[in-house]
């Protein structure tokens, strides 16, 4: 197949809309649906950080896509209890290192994930497929299924469910275009290897740097180099936790990505573990009243007419005091950037949440006083010397 006609691009008046191949055939099958543009957007950015995840981890790996940039992302590493709960899975047994990957992407910012487009780096098993079949999600992307897995995924909205397979031997060509009002852009692809030597200029006092916070830092910088920029990522235990994507101001990247982190943590807290939801509740409809709870409109759920239509009996309020006090407790964070970071307010703010790590690309004028308060923390900060802008 060399060309594929799709029903609309973007938008419903943006048409004729197609993709397709000047040269060769398109790289993917479509077992089901009709995959629409900002689909195949997702999808195929998706299929890269997935990959490229695999390839420096060596792990199974995971993303969850919304808007052409991930709301998740996540490599196989298994769930404790508490993740299991938090991510609605505890009742599905043993995961897969594949499906413990998606539960991982799509449990992080289930908010964000919300009828998301999914991308895995292995077959897609049963396992996967049981957690992705109740999930409110558009599409998959994957280089292969098994029967039960596809047999499963088919009947998923009606049987209109979009399952894309991606050749995983597909190589692109090094040059890459696109056009923009009528005027063509072209630049070499983003080629990048980020492995574990990508973080070994270590420029704080704090040299220590284990492999399994490496393999964060690159689940980060990975992460970022398919995030629409200006973006940064928080990640901890093989998983993105915070994703700040498309903001005009690093600082403001950085308050967003640690915003998620936070709310991540505060989902795992005695008092939102604890809390009675009425029997029946739909999971998106826990989720939205867990994210208002957390939050600061927590008397949208809280008020009197309103907490009896979602908990047996009114919870109570989740004080400043006690969110401070419970978000203490973490602390091991990776936080990534995917370009310099020009004041040291980034670094405040990333240890807020947690951040005892750092990697980004250096090179500020202000480089010492970022430096500075990371040594002030005990904080390590890699320089990578790379920046990884995505538009």
């Amino acid at each position: 197949m060399k060309e594929l006609e799709l029903k609309y691009g973007c938008n419903p008046n943006q048409k004729p809309s197609m993709i397709y191949m000047e040269d060769g055939e398109l790289p993917i099958k479509v077992l089901n649906g009709k995959p629409g543009y900002i689909n195949f957007l997702d999808a195929f950015n998706g299929w890269q950080l997935v990959k490229e995840l695999k390839k420096a981890t060596g792990l199974p790996a995971a993303t969850s896509f919304k808007h052409v940039s991930p709301a998740g992302a996540a490599v196989g590493v298994p769930l404790s209890e508490t993740e299991a709960k938090i991510y609605w899975v505890d009742d599905l047994g043993e995961l897969s290192p594949l499906a413990a990957a998606y539960a991982r992407a799509r449990g992080a910012d289930r908010m964000s994930s919300y009828g998301d487009f999914i991308a895995l780096s292995d077959v897609c098993d049963e396992s996967a497929a049981s957690i992705i079949k109740r999930e409110f999600s558009d599409g998959i992307i994957a280089p292969g299924y098994t029967p039960e897995a596809l047999e499963m995924l088919k009947g998923k909205k009606k049987g209109t469910y979009a399952i894309i397979e991606i050749d995983p031997n597909y190589v692109p060509k090094q040059i890459e275009r696109k056009e923009v009002f009528g005027i063509t852009f072209e630049q070499g692809r983003n080629e990048l290897n980020i492995d574990h030597d990508f973080f070994s200029n270590i420029v704080t006092e704090n040299k220590d740097l284990p492999d399994n916070i490496k393999n964060d830092m690159a689940i980060a910088m990975i992460t970022l180099k398919y995030t629409q920029s200006n973006s940064v990522c928080f990640v901890k235990n093989g998983q993105a936790i915070g994703i700040g994507a498309g903001q005009q101001s690093r600082i403001h990247c950085t308050r967003l990505a640690g915003s998620k982190a936070d709310n991540w943590f505060l989902r795992q807290s005695p008092q939102v573990m604890n809390l009675p939801f009425k029997e029946g509740m739909k999971r998106a409809e826990r989720d939205n009243a867990i994210d208002l709870y957390i939050g600061e409109d927590y008397m949208d759920v809280l008020a009197d007419g309103k907490w009896e239509n979602i908990f047996t009996e009114k919870p109570a309020v989740f004080t400043k005091e006690e969110k401070d006090a419970w978000l203490a407790k973490n602390t091991g964070v990776t936080c990534g950037s995917d370009a310099f970071f020009p004041f040291d307010d980034n670094v405040e703010r990333a240890f807020r949440s947690g951040a005892s790590y750092i990697a980004q690309p250096g090179g500020s004028i202000r480089d010492q006083d970022v430096i500075d308060a990371c040594n002030r923390h005990n904080m390590v900060m890699s320089f990578t010397g790379i920046r990884l802008f995505h538009h």
